[in-house]
């Protein structure tokens, strides 16, 4: 299952009000329901701003290795996928709790436009994604200056 995480680079504090409204009503009726959320993602992230122009987009993939992670970018979105190469089958365990992710994964990003993927590395089960977000001299803000011209008689 594809989960989509929307996120901008000039954050709007109503999308995440009602992002986090969402969650939780997802939340009640599936504990309700005892269904799965939809809006649940496995991978947990961070997103840091290192600079004006440079982002830090680190990914929880705890036992995949380099060869089972893919991440692609096209029209301003970020797409990462795990699957696992060995599935070991484990007939006689008894697990007490499984909490580590284990099976093949998909996360979107929406960056929209004026991204770069600089460079992707993993360690430690941590995918670390470095983005450039570069916006067009011709789109940035220009402030126009005001002159005071008095007109006196």
């Amino acid at each position: 299952m594809a989960n989509i995480k929307p996120f901008s680079f000039f954050p709007v504090i109503s999308d995440n009000l009602f992002s986090n409204r969402f969650d939780q009503i997802d939340r009640l009726f599936s504990q309700l329901t005892g269904s799965k959320p939809i809006s649940t993602s496995v991978q947990t992230y961070n997103l840091r701003q290192i600079d004006e122009n440079y982002y830090e987009l680190t990914v929880s993939v705890p036992g995949y290795l380099e060869n089972e992670l893919t991440v692609s970018l096209k029209s301003g979105c970020l797409l990462i996928k795990g699957k696992k190469e060995n599935k070991k089958q484990e007939d006689n365990v008894k697990w007490i709790h499984r909490g580590i992710p284990q099976g093949d994964f998909t996360v979107q990003f929406d960056l929209g436009k004026h991204i770069k993927i600089e460079k992707a590395s993993l360690s430690s089960g941590l995918l670390t994604i470095k983005i450039e977000y570069k916006l067009p001299e011709e789109e940035k803000i220009k402030l126009i200056s005001i002159k005071n011209e008095d007109i006196t008689n």
